[in-house]
């Protein structure tokens, strides 16, 4: 290419807008002012350190108040008492916090009237007069009959326990009567509701499978929620049949476990436990392999109430209820119904005497000696009329 071919062909070039740098390739696209403005806002965000966050506030509970508390208060002397509920008495934990809840309650009432200094002083001070007081206050902030009661049972605990320490001179509590509780019946389920509830999980995925064992051994155990959640792998025995329990007070007890039950917890455990990657040593998980709560269990019992059809309010003891009254129903005896539901007093068992109406109707049908004539061969065989009342 000739010289005069060079420079026309640099006539017909169109030059760059902006002189292009060196070394830098095309010249940068120019950004509008607003785009430019937020790309800088969001680097600084990124940019900027890292503010810890602030504490959230303790909330207020019965066992930070008492912690807080001098060491010569009412409260102070009241964990004294529960200390040695729990290590001597052997209590559960969860009764020694209900506990510490009333003797909050009655500090709280003290201080409020203004007579509550050191412990003694609110003990030689509290008399019949202030504690029916007490009762009305308590009364007034809503608490309920059986909330009441048990509020009572403790203080005359642990009013007795002052007497005996040589703190107090005598037990005000203990001619103070509770409120007359009503006798609730359980909340009891049918076969047929049981089937339906146990049949509720979908057994496709892994939390249905986890459900659906769970809800097989409570039925067959007749475990209390916080029994049911503390369950570990080794505390059921495959081999022999049995769950190992600790009950209220750390009691220990041997619950056997029928067949179907044993084989929905043997292939539970061996192959729908380890999908969620245990983090613990419970038997039952949440997704992040955490043991489930006695919240989480009361949840899935509702939410699998509801696709069952089971229109009433139903809880996990519901289906310890359930447990119970069914043996009963099919002819177990009482005192073997206490022994498998943990019972240390066998009033709290005949609770479930009430369900077995028509059980009880086609015993006495049978067994009672002048509800058939003699001649008579046949439970439906009618009485003469000329028989005569029964004496």
């Amino acid at each position: 290419m000739t010289k005069k071919a060079e420079a026309a062909d640099r006539e017909t070039l169109t030059p760059w807008e902006k002189p292009v740098r060196r070394g830098r390739g095309r010249p940068r696209k120019e950004r509008p002012p607003e785009e430019a403005s937020a790309l800088l806002a969001a680097q600084a965000v990124i940019d900027a350190p890292v503010q810890e966050e602030e504490e959230k506030p303790e909330r207020p509970t019965a066992l930070s108040a008492a912690r807080r508390a001098p060491s010569d208060s009412l409260r102070a002397l009241g964990e004294r008492w529960l200390d040695e509920l729990l290590a001597v008495r052997g209590l559960s934990p969860m009764t020694v916090e209900s506990y510490r809840q009333d003797i909050a309650a009655l500090s709280s009432f003290l201080e409020e009237s203004g007579e509550e200094r050191t412990a003694r002083q609110a003990l030689s001070s509290l008399d019949d007069e202030q504690l029916l007081l007490f009762v009305v206050w308590l009364r007034r902030r809503g608490d309920g009959k059986r909330t009441l009661a048990r509020r009572l049972s403790c203080l005359r605990g642990f009013l007795g326990w002052c007497v005996d320490m040589g703190l107090a001179a005598g037990n005000p509590a203990a001619l103070l009567d509770g409120p007359k509780l009503p006798r609730v019946l359980p909340n009891v389920l049918s076969r047929g509701e049981v089937l339906a509830l146990i049949a509720a999980p979908d057994m496709k995925g892994r939390l249905g499978r986890r459900d659906n064992a769970m809800l097989e051994l409570m039925y067959a155990s007749g475990l209390r929620v916080s029994e049911l959640v503390g369950l570990h792998p080794l505390d059921i025995d495959l081999q022999r049949g049995v769950v190992r329990v600790f009950g209220k007070g750390r009691k220990e007890r041997l619950v056997p476990v029928h067949a179907r039950a044993l084989a929905v917890m043997e292939r539970y455990l061996r192959e729908v436990r380890p999908e969620f990657m245990p983090q613990d040593s419970h038997v039952f998980l949440n997704r992040s392999g955490v043991g489930l709560t006695r919240q989480a269990v009361w949840k899935l019992i509702r939410r699998y109430a509801q696709q069952a059809g089971i229109a009433r309010d139903i809880s996990p003891h519901t289906m310890r209820h359930t447990f119970a009254t069914h043996l009963l129903e099919g002819g177990a005896d009482l005192r073997t119904v206490q022994m498998l539901l943990g019972h240390s007093d066998l009033a709290a068992t005949e609770l479930y005497t009430h369900v077995q109406t028509g059980v009880l109707d086609e015993v006495y049908r049978r067994c009672h000696p002048r509800n058939l004539p003699e001649d008579a061969s046949g439970p439906d065989a009618k009485v003469p009329e000329d028989a005569g009342p029964a004496t």
